[in-house]
């Protein structure tokens, strides 16, 4: 057994700590207004599209569906651009209120190419579009569709 720092190290090589699943919540803070929070410490308000101030579900959806586009192709971008490159995530898609789904969601990812020549613009734009559907979990998730269950805990 090898001691260094004050740690007893066998020889195996030592996991990883394994972090903790974040913790989601809403609370209700008001009429059709809630509040998001993660265990984290972020917060996000939601409510009805009546309230100022506020994200409504779907548009939480759509912000999720676009971060996740953002946040999948970053380094593919950076790769390639530097680290300073702007990027916006645009996402629109209206509901179809009488089935309450939105059928279909459109995302536009705005970048400034104008450096590349035309070829090195598909050569990224390919690997970006492949870096989304692999590591992309809300839009993958969103395509194949997800099974959710709605249990109660109650106070009787």
């Amino acid at each position: 057994m090898v001691e260094q720092n004050g740690n007893a190290q066998t020889g195996a090589a030592q996991q990883p700590a394994v972090k903790p699943e974040t913790q989601l919540w809403v609370e209700r803070i008001g009429t059709r207004r809630y509040v998001g929070r993660s265990s984290r410490g972020a917060e996000v308000q939601i409510g009805s599209d009546s309230v100022d101030g506020v994200f409504t579900p779907g548009e939480l959806l759509k912000i999720a569906l676009a971060g996740c586009t953002g946040l999948s192709s970053d380094m593919t971008l950076a790769s390639r651009l530097g680290d300073s490159f702007d990027a916006t995530v645009r996402v629109s898609g209206a509901a179809d209120r009488e089935n309450e789904r939105y059928p279909e969601l459109n995302e536009v990812l705005e970048l400034d190419l104008s450096e590349l020549d035309e070829a090195a613009r598909e050569r990224l734009l390919q690997r970006v579009q492949r870096a989304v559907d692999r590591v992309c979990t809300v839009g993958r998730t969103l395509k194949a569709g997800s099974k959710v269950t709605l249990t109660f805990s109650v106070d009787a």
